[in-house]
């Protein structure tokens, strides 16, 4: 075992309030009672067109599997096995196909936009719709979140052909999705995509799922790096 006893329990308690903060941070994306939001999505495709929206969600069911182990694992010994042999396998490929690769697009990707031209990825007027704390909380608390999960859970990552697979298939879901609510009401997701002509959507779209593939990259070595000192560590 890599981590012991204290070590789980303080993985459990970080991913007990990871899910809190996610499940609040969603909770007032999506404008809920007591929100902070002035206003709610209500265009064709809602907050589901949004990639921020989808790594939010995503978010969030890493986070109930998360502590669904770990409270299994706490205060049910006798069926951690049964209950991670389920679980774990779901958990490690939800975060490294989806969760790591995704977030740190959305952060990178967004706030680099945002400081070239904020209108094409978050128009001014926004700002009387969300308050600024929760911009932060759709587009860079995410990445701490990314980075609090590698250091305190070690993930096994799939085969390099089934987590790229898992990655194209959303991307490509994704995009098949947001051209559809663009055909239907005229809507684009995000505004840099109404600047672009035909060859320039085609690029920016590769070059997108570059980035993504690279992060998937980046997120598989960082964990073999990490979790083989531990285990060399505590071996």
């Amino acid at each position: 075992m890599v981590l012991g006893a204290r070590a789980l329990r303080a993985a459990a308690l970080l991913h007990f309030l990871c899910l809190l903060w996610a499940t609040f941070a969603l909770s007032q994306n999506i404008g809920l009672p007591k929100s902070v939001r002035k206003a709610q999505d209500t265009t064709y495709g809602g907050h589901w067109k949004h990639l921020t929206f989808l790594n939010q969600v995503l978010q969030n069911i890493l986070y109930i599997l998360c502590t669904t182990i770990d409270t299994v694992a706490l205060c049910l010994p006798s069926e951690e096995k049964t209950v991670s042999r389920a679980l774990v396998p779901i958990r490690d490929f939800i975060f490294s196909a989806f969760v790591f690769p995704i977030g740190l697009f959305v952060a990178v990707a967004f706030w680099g936009l945002y400081a070239y031209d904020r209108e094409l990825v978050y128009p001014k007027e926004l700002d009387d719709i969300n308050p600024s704390w929760l911009n932060h909380s759709m587009h860079t608390t995410i990445l701490p979140l990314l980075f609090i999960e590698l250091y305190i859970c070690p993930h096994k990552y799939p085969s390099r052909i089934k987590g790229i697979f898992g990655l194209a298939f959303f991307a490509v879901t994704y995009l098949v999705w947001i051209l559809w609510v663009h055909y239907k009401s005229g809507i684009w997701a995000y505004p840099v995509l109404g600047v672009l002509s035909p060859g320039g959507m085609v690029i920016f779209f590769f070059v997108t799922f570059v980035i993504m593939v690279t992060f998937y990259f980046l997120g598989e070595q960082l964990t073999n790096w990490l979790w083989t000192r531990r285990k060399k560590k505590y071996a």
